[in-house]
């Protein structure tokens, strides 16, 4: 697991003004990866460094040539139109030029002259999928969403039997996921009304957002060879906001007994930004499993895991109407949830899905699933919100939902605050859904 180091010193100022107002995402302390270009521009893609509100250009950077070694060879790699190449290079090197970057950035840094000619303000810029996504596997990992969910369909017996004894997952669609900014149709699928005799064909009437945080794998692993627990961190590149759009009736209608296919293909959206496992240091905190429910098998229990494994991540969710946009209304919060309350760390994700041999990739993806509290305003899906539609939601507004309409926003945010610590946060993720065709 990363350790604390000069890079999260609470005390840190950059000459990137903005970096330093105390309610943003980005300061020095830290230093997410995205890929972008100008809005204006058809120039490629490439790496850059969120700092404040302006976006460090890493190609730009590169061609001053300001580092040495190791650090220098993971600047190169942030130049290509993908983080691949760097994911791929592990945590020496992604340590090494968060250093680099964190001494250049600092408010006495001595190349501050030069390094502000590669600056570029976020909100002229566009952004694209951080890396090529090659397998995407979507986890389970809120007890509380699976039993909130479960309950709807076996009250008597919401949870699975498997569900406390092994992280559950489904290998999902990569081509489908897009970057923060995504509009996507309404999809059409096959569903089955309970008074129906036959299913039809038809736009879904039940589309859901989940809240979810995305996780980018760095080095892989060989075929064959399983990733212990212990080492599962150094397989880890960083967390992103994930939204898993998914249509609840076609879902239900298809998903036995080989689980979800077309009602979560149709759309997925990653905020740009993803966040290193080191800058997420200070923000560590105790893995928790109840006494009463069954404990990991040796595979997928450490005392590391237990004294370090879980990550206290705030998670938002708000929820933009048509009508409220037409209006300048700004979104309604729905939902506040927390990513201490998973059921399984993201080293006991790693860990579990190579135990079989299976072998990861840079670049690919996995997402936590629907990260939802024990309290009814921390679930992170309509489906739990609105007990599977029964009791609608009412916004500020008056308007009520019980699964998204047409036109809807819906905006995910997350940070991390504790005494002692910089806050620091994920930006955000939004996406809209439109008309089906």
């Amino acid at each position: 697991m990363p350790k604390l180091n000069e890079t999260h010193d609470p005390s840190l100022q950059s000459w990137v003004i903005s970096a330093n107002d105390p309610e943003s995402d980005f300061p020095i302390q830290n230093l997410p990866f995205a890929v972008f270009r100008h809005l204006d521009g058809n120039e490629a893609f490439r790496g850059g460094v969120a700092i404040g509100e302006q976006i460090l250009d890493l190609a730009a950077l590169h061609r001053l040539g300001p580092f040495e070694g190791t650090a220098a060879r993971a600047l190169e790699a942030c130049t290509k139109t993908t983080l691949n190449q760097f994911m791929s290079m592990g945590p020496t090197a992604w340590s090494a030029l968060r250093l680099n970057l964190s001494r250049a950035l600092r408010s006495d840094g001595p190349l501050s002259d030069r390094i502000a000619t590669c600056l570029v303000p976020q909100k002229e810029a566009g952004f694209a999928v951080p890396a090529h996504i090659g397998d995407y596997t979507d986890f389970y990992t809120s007890i509380h969403h699976a039993t909130n969910v479960g309950r709807l369909f076996r009250p008597d017996n919401p949870l699975m039997p498997n569900y406390q004894w092994v992280p559950i997952g489904y290998h999902g669609r990569s081509s489908s996921i897009g970057i923060s900014g995504q509009s996507f149709r309404r999809p059409n699928g096959q569903t089955r009304a309970p008074d129906a005799a036959e299913p039809s064909l038809g736009p879904s009437k039940r589309v859901d957002y989940e809240l979810e945080l995305g996780m980018f794998i760095g080095p892989g692993n060989e075929l064959g060879t399983p990733v212990s627990l212990e080492e599962a961190e150094e397989h880890l590149f960083g967390l992103c906001l994930f939204n898993d759009w998914s249509a609840r009736d076609i879902q239900a209608w298809e998903y036995q007994p080989l689980g979800p296919f077309l009602s979560k293909s149709f759309a997925s959206t990653l905020s740009p930004w993803i966040v290193t496992m080191e800058a997420l240091a200070p923000f560590r905190t105790e893995w928790h499993r109840p006494a009463d429910h069954p404990q990991p098998l040796p595979y997928l229990e450490s005392e590391a895991n237990r004294n370090g494994g879980a990550f206290d991540i705030h998670l938002e969710t708000l929820l933009q109407s048509e009508r409220m946009r037409g209006e300048q209304a700004p979104p309604v919060r729905v939902s506040l949830s927390n990513f201490r309350h998973s059921y399984w760390t993201v080293a006991q994700m790693v860990a579990h899905h190579t135990v079989n041999g299976c072998n990861l990739r840079p670049g690919d993806l996995f997402g936590s699933g629907t990260q939802s509290g024990p309290n009814p305003d921390e679930a992170g899906a309509l489906i739990e919100l609105t007990q599977g539609g029964k009791q609608p939601l009412t916004l500020a507004n008056g308007e009520t939902r019980t699964f998204l309409e047409d036109g809807d926003s819906v905006i995910m945010r997350g940070w991390c605050e504790r005494t002692g610590a910089r806050r620091i946060g994920f930006g955000e993720v939004v996406g809209t859904i439109l008309p089906a065709r």
